[in-house]
């Protein structure tokens, strides 16, 4: 998509004010993807020198809002950490060619807050937080569930910036159990479940995206039963937070958000699971 209303791209490093039709430049495989009439100049990312994964002294994951799909899934394979084929079960769950993989950036799917976003989905089911920036230079932290607010809106500021997601070393050893439905083969994401026993204390925790218009992750003191887990989601998650579009009505999510939240209990219980026909693990 040729943007004929940017007049101007510029280091995302030059300290210029920040005004109106400004927009952050990361993969752009969004930006470019459609008209975007609004914006007049783009402050490319590209050049900041972010690594983009690393471990702190304390043991977390730090994953660069400039990290690429496919950077993140090399790593995810050698990664040591009980959680770890979560990385590449969410990074499967795009529904993107190679050419989008290699552009796309975990910064960018949590910007753009789709509800079927599945770096949202890895991020919020492991308790990530997200490391804002403002214009002003000063910082704050987030957590990833409470980042995304709906469809395309997030708790970003005029100019701020999403400069990195960590992942805490006691998430990373978290048992995990993934679910993935979608109306078609290889179609975007229905809905899309993910379960995560505590390794310290045992507790559970089950987040619901894409079925939803935004992140809930819902946290138990230990493994629930089958009617406790369901009375749970059905209290927090109400009538009018199940998304809506082409790719699923409200209903069938709904049906498919309980049914494969049942399944992740039963198989992180010990009691096996099944796959669903329109998902995978």
């Amino acid at each position: 998509m040729d943007l004929n209303t940017v007049v101007e791209v510029c280091d995302g490093r030059d300290r210029v004010p920040w005004r109106a039709g400004d927009a952050w430049l990361g993969g752009g495989t969004y930006l470019f993807s459609e008209p975007q009439p609004h914006l007049r100049r783009l402050r490319d990312l590209s050049r900041m020198g972010w690594e983009p994964l690393r471990r702190l002294p304390d043991g977390s994951l730090e994953i660069a809002a400039t990290c690429t799909i496919a950077r993140l899934s090399r790593y995810g394979k050698e990664l040591d950490a009980v959680a770890a084929p979560l990385v590449e079960q969410c990074c499967r769950a795009f529904l993107a060619s190679f050419k989008i993989w290699n552009m796309a950036t975990v910064g960018g799917n949590l910007c753009n807050a789709l509800p079927a976003g599945p770096m949202i989905s890895l991020t919020a089911a492991l308790d990530g937080r997200c490391t804002l920036l403002a214009q002003d230079g000063s910082v704050r932290s987030v957590p990833v569930a409470e980042f995304v607010t709906g469809p395309g809106t997030k708790v970003l500021a005029e100019g701020e910036l999403l400069r990195a997601v960590t992942l805490s070393p006691r998430a990373l050893g978290s048992r995990t159990a993934f679910r993935q439905a979608s109306l078609y083969g290889l179609g975007r994401s229905g809905a899309l479940v993910i379960g995560a026993v505590d390794p310290v204390d045992a507790s559970f925790a089950v987040t619901i995206t894409a079925a939803t218009v935004r992140p809930f992750r819902l946290r138990f003191p230990d493994l629930p039963g089958p009617e406790a887990l369901r009375t749970a989601i059905g209290a927090a998650v109400e009538d009018r937070d199940w998304y809506d579009d082409i790719h699923g009505l409200p209903v069938w999510r709904r049906h498919m958000a309980f049914r494969l939240a049942e399944e992740i209990r039963a198989e992180l219980a010990g009691n096996g699971g099944r796959f669903t026909s329109g998902g995978a693990r």
